[in-house]
């Protein structure tokens, strides 16, 4: 008998090996594989690869497509776009061998989030907008009402990185009142930790608003109340209340306190060591920058700000901490009085920063244009109903999308070009001042060599025409001259061009001489009318002002304008466009 009990024992091993040599996966350790991959994009992408591997010896078609989708974004996680693409392409293959069925509609959604994820981790927004429209379709066909939410969180999330928080804040309400609506559909863990991912992000949207509203401080107190609320729900889930508690310090740094949140930001550096997730520990690391320059400790700063550097050099990555890393840089290193470090900063922070808007630009562009012919909000009121998707467009309509997209992208690649143009012209001119002012610090400067600006006369004074006339016959002595520049120039060591009366026949008065023949002397030794040597003195002493006085660009156009003699600010701004390439505002913003 014990001889029958060992053969049959030994068939079933026999059988069992034969089942895992033939790589057939149960449906039972299918979902369980499919759970971890799941968790592992939270920062064990080699450990979800494995589990990848591991579903993909199965001979099951359904089994094989999941797992190379899985496989194409976490690639794309870990940096390799082409091996990605791969992937992708191997899941799509066997995605059409199966025949159609409901489960066919439900992988067919799951590849649509996973191919969403990895188009957003690449910054294209506008693929990844369509990827999860698609996915909100499929799903609605099978009411699968637990897809359909995560695609409307991740439609919500990818507003919100474009800036429309008032759209991502309504389409996370939305879910927050469907998942009370619809508990009974998930099992107890799953349901909390859908809870905790909404609140989490209804924070994320919050603290994006304010940050574009920043008047708006009630948004903080929303914004901390959904980030202990995602708390609440993330006790087993440990990277869910990392990252929520990585926000809630941002919350209390906003609102100054900052010992909470010194204490949370060293918590998460601790953590992200100690689970070696370096994309976090680069995040946790600028916020601890951010909080010591606030609290004007430059030298603890600068260490973890390097350090927030480094991993990007290591990368090759140009994001968010990135340029936000050199801008503080520049600024400390300014403070510190250290101009060559200020330089280099402050340009890796322009290079990168019109790199980041300019690729973000065209993705909101994309976005809000494909948000604007799709209806992102029914679904969530009639999920219980088969989704229909009917859009009916007229030629007219799709002409007028069509030429709408094409003015509005060239209008935005005019504006960046524009805005380079003037930025450079900026630049320079601060650099001249400067230039002069150490000049002149160190006695060199020589009164007598006024630099030639390059202007377009387009409109002279009245007075200035007739007189250019009689200037055409008209010649005076080099002696005669030199006295006239001389007392010219003592009037502009008194400022007297700061008097709004200062004209032609003003200037002339005080020096004792005829408007003929100071007009004659200016236009020859300065290559300009009177009117537009008056204005430029101005302009240049307000370039001045705003460069070596902090106070002086804090003061409103119209008070500027008046405090050098300008009558109204809209002249004043024009002549100082006109000079500097951009409105004084701008200029006093980018010192």
């Amino acid at each position: 008998m014990r001889l029958i009990i060992s053969f049959f024992f030994l068939l079933l091993m026999l059988g069992n090996g034969v089942a895992q040599t033939n790589g057939k996966l149960t449906e039972e350790k299918y979902l369980e594989l499919q759970n971890k991959i799941r968790f592992s994009v939270n920062g064990s992408y080699d450990e979800g690869l494995t589990y990848v591997n591991q579903m993909l010896k199965s001979k099951n078609e359904i089994h094989m497509a999941f797992a190379y989708g899985a496989g194409s974004y976490l690639y794309q996680l870990k940096g390799n776009s082409d091996k990605s693409e791969k992937m992708y392409n191997e899941a799509v293959k066997y995605l059409n061998k199966i025949p159609e069925s409901n489960d066919k509609t439900k992988l067919q959604a799951y590849l649509c989030n996973y191919r969403g994820l990895t188009y957003w981790k690449r910054s294209n927004y506008g693929k990844a907008l369509s990827s999860y429209q698609e996915g909100v379709k499929l799903s609605s066909k099978i009411n699968d009402v637990v897809q359909i939410i995560k695609f409307k969180a991740n439609i919500a999330l990818l507003n919100e990185s474009v800036g429309n928080y008032q759209l991502s804040i309504k389409i996370l309400r939305q879910n927050e009142l469907f998942l009370d609506k619809n508990e009974s559909l998930y099992e107890k863990e799953q349901f909390q930790n859908a809870k905790s991912n909404t609140y989490s992000n209804l924070g994320n949207s919050y603290e994006g608003y304010y940050n574009k509203n920043r008047e708006k401080t009630y948004l903080l107190d929303s914004a901390e109340y959904f980030y202990k609320k995602s708390i609440a729900y993330s006790d087993k889930f440990i990277d869910n209340k990392i990252t929520a508690k990585l926000s809630l310090g941002n919350i209390y740094l906003f609102k100054k306190d900052f010992i909470n949140a010194e204490k949370i930001y060293y918590d998460i550096v601790f953590y992200a060591k100690q689970a070696d997730n370096e994309s976090l520990y680069q995040v946790a690391s600028y916020n601890l920058a951010d909080l010591y320059y606030s609290i004007k400790k430059y030298d603890k700063a600068l260490v973890f700000l390097k350090k927030v550097d480094s991993i990007s050099e290591k990368n090759k990555t140009i994001d968010n901490s990135f340029f936000k890393s050199n801008y503080i840089q520049a600024k400390i290193y300014s403070i510190k009085n250290e101009p060559e470090l200020a330089y280099k900063h402050s340009k890796m922070y322009l290079d990168s920063y019109e790199k980041y808007e300019g690729n973000l630009r065209e993705e909101t562009l994309e976005v809000n244009y494909k948000l604007g012919t799709a209806d992102l909000g029914a679904e969530m009121l009639s999920v219980q109903e088969r989704y229909k998707y009917e859009v009916f467009w007229n030629k007219a309509l799709k002409i007028f999308y069509v030429i709408l997209v094409i003015g509005i992208v060239f209008f935005l690649i005019k504006n960046i070009r524009d805005k380079n143009k003037a930025q450079k012209k900026m630049n320079a001119l601060i650099e001249e001042f400067k230039a002069n002012l150490e000049r002149k610090e160190l006695g060199k400067t020589d009164i007598e060599k006024v630099p030639a600006e390059e202007i377009t006369v387009e409109v002279l004074e009245n007075e200035d025409v007739a007189l250019k006339k009689e200037n055409a016959n008209l010649s005076i002595d080099e002696a005669k001259e030199n006295k006239i520049v001389e007392k010219l120039l003592a009037l502009e060591e008194k400022l007297e061009y700061l008097n709004a009366d200062f004209t032609l026949s003003y200037a002339a008065k005080k020096i004792k001489t005829n408007t003929t023949y100071l007009s004659y002397v200016v236009n020859k030794r300065f290559g300009k009318s009177f009117s537009e040597y008056s204005n430029e003195l101005k302009i240049n002493y307000v370039i001045n002002q705003m460069i070596t006085n902090h106070l002086y660009r804090k003061y409103s156009t119209q008070a500027i304008a008046e405090s050098v003699g300008f009558k109204n600010a809209v002249s004043f701004a024009k002549s100082f466009r006109k000079r500097t390439g951009v409105s004084p505002a701008q200029f006093a913003n980018n010192i």
